[in-house]
């Protein structure tokens, strides 16, 4: 094991849309031993997230137009055209919501356990969060028939082997990725470990705007349904 454990190329991936207040801080406390590369999308930020990342040394990319899903779907293209796939993903939120150095608690699953998928549930959410988090892992649960505990906050700490988010076929450009993450790796019978994860220093600094939660809710129930339907 431990040879494997040292073997592993894990890529970070961290989309962030107005996050300057937070972004160094997740960089710094990311367990940079453990990974090959960071990259830091630019969703469409109207502050300095893009420099202070550049600052730090990482690969910034850009994706001014689409959501969060569609920032993680283009750090994914990128990945594909590099001579050397990784063998692990991660995907951490640019807030401050999630602890970077937790991110070596849910490698352990893939590298221990032979799990595909690694999600991280944070205890302290805000409760309009929480709850809508307990309804939708509820649904989940009820529609597969197979127990979940959460989806993670919208955007939160995930990692995945490559080989297996590159077979889930992910094409959602908005809020609905992190659900279409989950339920496209039940139906394809993933194995997905669900690992406990504490909340970083920071909370995050806005809550999404009604609208744009409500899209996020509609994209998750889409998701829930479609593959249920799927043969």
């Amino acid at each position: 094991m431990q040879s494997e454990r040292r073997s592993l190329v894990v890529d970070a991936i961290i989309p962030a849309r107005d996050d300057a207040a937070t972004i160094g801080e997740v960089l710094a406390r990311l367990p940079h031993r453990r990974l090959r590369s960071v990259m830091v999308v630019d969703n469409g930020s109207t502050d300095a997230s893009s420099q202070i990342a550049r600052d730090a040394g990482v690969v910034v990319l850009r994706e001014p137009r689409g959501g969060y899903g569609a920032a993680c779907l283009l750090a994914v293209a990128h990945l594909g055209r590099l001579p050397q796939p990784p063998d692990v993903v991660a995907f951490l939120p640019a807030d401050g919501r999630g602890d970077p150095g937790e991110l070596v608690e849910l490698l352990r699953p893939i590298e221990e356990d032979g799990a595909e998928l690694v999600i991280g549930l944070a205890g302290g959410a805000h409760p309009k969060r929480h709850a809508a988090d307990r309804a939708v892992a509820r649904l989940i649960g009820t529609v597969y028939r197979q127990p979940v505990k959460g989806v993670g906050e919208a955007s939160a700490m995930r990692a995945i082997r490559y080989p297996a988010l590159v077979a889930l076929g992910m094409s959602d450009r908005g809020g609905g990725w992190d659900v279409e993450m989950q339920v496209r790796g039940l139906k394809l019978g993933l194995g997905i470990a669900e690992v406990p994860v504490a909340r970083g220093r920071r909370r995050a600094r806005r809550l999404p705007h009604p609208a744009s939660a409500a899209a996020a809710r509609g994209r998750s129930l889409f998701h829930i349904l479609r593959h249920a339907t799927v043969r």
